[in-house]
């Protein structure tokens, strides 16, 4: 699955772990999976944004393997969207709402 036009955010192609730990009222904080993440008993998603456009969301199964789910993300207005089809938790589209070279904040 691809996005329309690729988008412009080359600083985001990567996987992003969330660390549920630093999350506060703005969102929740992911990193790069290359920073030094904690261990953890509880499962962290994943975001994996590609130059194409497309991108994965992992999440946590039912046996707290991590499940894939094929997105496409966009950027517009500074805003950076993912729209996950068939997303069981709920949640079709995740915002980035803030970015940095090694964090960003996603809107609950």
């Amino acid at each position: 699955m691809t996005g329309a036009t690729p988008p412009s955010g080359a600083d985001l192609v990567g996987r992003w772990v969330h660390l549920f730990e630093e999350d506060d009222d703005r969102g929740e904080v992911y990193r790069r999976d290359a920073a030094d993440v904690p261990l953890s008993r509880r499962p962290r998603k994943q975001i994996e944004f590609r130059a194409d456009g497309s991108a994965r969301v992992l999440t946590a199964g039912a046996d707290d393997r991590l499940r894939e789910h094929p997105a496409a993300w966009r950027e517009a207005s500074g805003e950076v969207r993912v729209d996950v089809p068939g997303a069981r938790d709920g949640r079709s589209s995740l915002h980035v709402v803030r970015r940095g070279s090694d964090r960003i904040v996603v809107l609950r």
